[in-house]
């Protein structure tokens, strides 16, 4: 059966890392028997100049009706000055919302090739993989009321709410102990329950699902301070994470910059169905767009996870990781990944070198 694809490119760099991805698919629907059909929409601030909308319905629709969305980027600073419901982001919020993408994966693995690229020490971070699973439609970044006052005396105050229902909790909790099963049925559940009320309501589901559905698997529990130090210190401790939309947030940028590069690292983010929008999760960078230097392998490995996780094909996504691995043998490195020995490699260079692992 044919699946759809939808694909976004939205701002930036965001064409250019779709551009090398859709190169991929076409070799593997070539060489490999994988049957997609793909079809391109706008988002985003590209989206905003061509209709007044950073998330047209005409692509809400399309989105829908697709099995699986790549997604490139949004934003840029050309667009920072308009009202926050008319900014690209918020099109990417709106298209998590309206689909029920509730749960953002977010892995950290890191390359041996690449081990020189992180910032701590080689024995600190080699072998490292981690997934966290963060919880993305609730928490504070949706909770009401939010809004802007003045009180009284006639001072500004802001007001945004942290709120969970047990039923959130309860299904991002499921997709995070299914996963820890497929990994080292190791899971770790962050939460500030010390102090916040929403995290001891979280911190008690968990415990309750764990206990009737998951107790083949290892459920620890960490204050998100000390889990945020942690992954510093001795992130190899960490198998599977779960946790919510704010903390989720803060924790997974942590886990990025372990692997060496924003570049490349890949993300999913799933409904109850596993339908998914997959995305880098570098953003637009407007610095370098056009210039041929952005680095793709973040989105063909989101690409990989499609595969996996929405398209049920775990050959294909385990040869496109291959590929990429393959890839970075061969010693090219984007600009983000350079070391003193390795060749500078382009965009495409860097795609088509995947490309060509693939034969």
């Amino acid at each position: 059966m044919t699946s759809k694809i939808l694909v976004l490119p939205g701002d930036g760099v965001g064409p250019e890392i779709c551009r090398e991805t859709i190169r991929v698919i076409d070799a593997l629907q070539r060489d490999h028997g994988l049957d997609v059909e793909l079809e391109e929409g706008l988002v985003g601030g590209i989206a905003y100049e061509e209709t007044g909308n950073p998330l047209p319905e005409e692509t809400l629709e399309k989105a829908r009706a697709a099995d699986a969305i790549l997604f490139g980027a949004v934003g840029g600073p050309q667009w920072d000055s308009l009202p926050r419901e008319s900014r690209p982001e918020s099109g990417l919020l709106r298209l998590r919302s309206e689909l029920g993408l509730f749960a953002n994966l977010r892995p950290a693995l890191l390359y041996p090739q690449l081990a020189h690229a992180s910032t701590l020490r080689e024995d600190v971070v080699s072998g490292l993989d981690i997934m966290i699973v963060r919880e993305l439609t609730g928490g504070i970044y949706f909770g009401q009321p939010r809004k802007t006052r003045t009180d009284m005396g006639g001072r500004r105050q802001a007001v945004n709410t942290m709120l969970y229902t047990d039923g959130e909790i309860d299904r991002i909790a499921r997709v995070a102990f299914d996963i820890a099963r497929r990994r080292g049925k190791k899971l770790c559940s962050v939460d500030k329950a010390n102090v916040l009320e929403v995290s001891q309501l979280w911190r008690d589901v968990v415990g309750e699902v764990h206990e009737k559905d998951f107790s083949d698997i290892e459920l620890s529990h960490m204050y998100v301070d000390n889990a945020a130090m942690q992954l510093v210190r001795a992130p190899k401790q960490f198998d599977t994470i779960v946790t919510g939309n704010l903390f989720g947030d803060i924790l997974s940028d942590i886990a990025a910059m372990l692997t060496g590069s924003i570049g490349m690292l890949p993300s999913a983010s799933l409904d109850e169905n596993s339908k998914g929008m997959y995305e880098p999760v570098h953003g637009s960078a407007p610095d370098i767009v056009g210039q041929g230097v952005v680095n793709p392998l973040a989105t063909i490995l989101s690409l990989a996870m499609m595969l996996r996780y929405t398209l049920a094909r775990e050959d294909l996504a385990d040869r496109v990781e291959s590929a990429v691995g393959d890839a970075l043998d061969r010693g090219l490195r984007t600009r983000d990944i350079m070391d003193g020995e390795a060749q500078v490699a382009s965009t495409g260079e860097m795609g088509g070198a995947v490309v060509d692992m693939l034969q």
